[in-house]
This record gives structure tokens, C-alpha cells and sequence, in this order.
């Protein structure tokens, strides 16, 4: 009943593909995630929560440094890598994926836009493959992605050492841009084409280009 209450309540997992045809080609449709899904940033949110509000407090202020550098470089993983170092640096990957799970239930119902899922839905009953395409690490967003039925998460990865433990760093690109487009063509192809595409910042510009339904910031909706 719990889990029900949390990301069922929502209608995450409610909708099913229907039977398509085996030997057609399965039409694709990428998501951003922060802004388009969502009404905001989920990293940025599952930071502040596991934190709590004096380490949230006090880790923003020791990053003061990082965010007016951030002015002059415009470099969002390097504010976003700095951010994992200061509020995950030595978290155990097991913990981490554990906080993220309990996030996700804690945060599902406030955090969806619902004119966002009715249209996730209704591709979904179309039996499209649905991607989430995301900037935020994946292992935040994973918990999330299930609840969605998402066929696949493409994101940010975030680095650990040989224990198993964040470093403080992020595992490659952020994944943002022209980073969105390499990364979907490495998992389906250098000529990949999406059926839709939906984003709502210039970071999904790239993303949007190569789908034959673009949507820019058409999801208003409220939870």
C-alpha cells in the first residue's frame, strides 16, 4: 500500500504498451527530465533533502567559490561535479542508491508535471520505446525512470573509487547538448532518429533537432 501511495499514486506505472507489431520498427521517444518531466531541477532537490537544512546551508556556502566561478565558465558540469563533491564525496554506492530510491517516493507526487505524463502515457500505450535523456546523475534519476516504465535512462554518471565510494567527481560528460545526441547514438546508431522529442532548456536543443515531433517547453501542468 505504501508504494502505491507514493509512486503508483501518481499514475507512474499505470499505463501499459499495447501489442504492436513484431516486425516493426519501434518508434522512439526521448524525455528530458528536469523542467520538461518534472517541475524542477531533481538533483538539486535530492541534495537539499538528504542534506537536510543547516548541512544544505552550509555546504552552499563553502560552494560560494564554485558558483561565482560558475558565472565567468558557464560550465554546468563543473558546478554540478563540485556539488557532488561537496555533499556526496565518501557515500557508499549502495547508500546512494538507497537514498535515491527513498527520495523517489518521498518526491513523486510533487515533482511530476501531469500534462507531461498524460503524453508519456499515451506514447507509451503507442508501444514506443520511451528514453529518459537527462543531465542529472543517473542514479538519482533511476528510481524515477522505473516508476515510469522507462525502457531505458541515458544521464550524467558520477565516479567511485575502488570501495565503491562517490570521489566527488562526475563519470564523463555531463550529459547535456550535443552530449545527448552522442550518447543516443551510441545506443541506437549513428543515424538514430526519434519519433518525439521533449525540452525545455537550450540543453536539449541538439536532442530536438533530430526528432520528427518537437517539443519545446510544451508541458505547463502543475502537480
Amino acid at each position: 500500500m505504501a508504494r502505491r501511495t507514493s509512486l503508483l499514486a501518481r499514475g507512474l506505472t499505470m499505463a501499459r504498451p499495447v501489442m504492436a507489431d513484431p516486425l516493426a520498427p519501434r518508434p522512439i521517444v526521448a524525455f528530458d527530465f528536469d523542467g520538461t518531466l518534472t517541475v524542477r531541477d531533481s538533483f538539486t532537490a535530492f541534495l537539499k533533502w538528504r542534506a537536510g537544512p543547516s548541512r544544505w546551508t552550509a555546504g552552499c556556502l563553502r560552494m560560494a567559490p564554485d558558483a561565482a566561478s560558475y558565472l565567468f565558465h558557464r560550465n554546468r558540469g563543473r558546478i554540478k561535479a563540485a556539488a557532488v563533491r561537496e555533499f556526496l564525496a565518501g557515500v557508499p554506492r549502495e547508500q546512494l542508491e538507497a537514498d535515491a530510491k527513498s527520495f523517489a517516493n518521498y518526491a513523486s507526487a510533487t515533482l511530476f508535471r501531469p500534462d507531461a505524463l498524460a503524453t508519456w502515457r499515451r506514447w507509451q500505450q503507442r508501444g514506443a520505446q520511451m528514453v529518459i535523456v537527462t543531465a542529472s546523475p543517473e542514479v538519482i534519476v533511476a528510481p524515477f525512470a522505473r516508476g515510469l516504465g522507462a525502457d531505458m535512462l541515458i544521464g550524467s554518471g558520477i565516479a567511485y573509487d575502488h570501495d565503491d565510494r562517490v570521489i566527488g567527481a562526475l563519470a564523463g560528460p555531463n550529459c547535456r547538448g550535443p552530449e545527448k545526441v552522442r550518447r543516443l547514438q551510441a545506443m541506437f546508431g549513428e543515424d538514430v532518429r526519434l519519433t518525439a522529442a521533449y525540452g525545455d532548456t537550450s540543453g536539449d536543443t541538439e536532442m530536438l533537432a533530430i526528432a520528427d515531433e518537437q517539443g519545446y517547453r510544451v508541458f505547463k501542468g502543475k502537480p
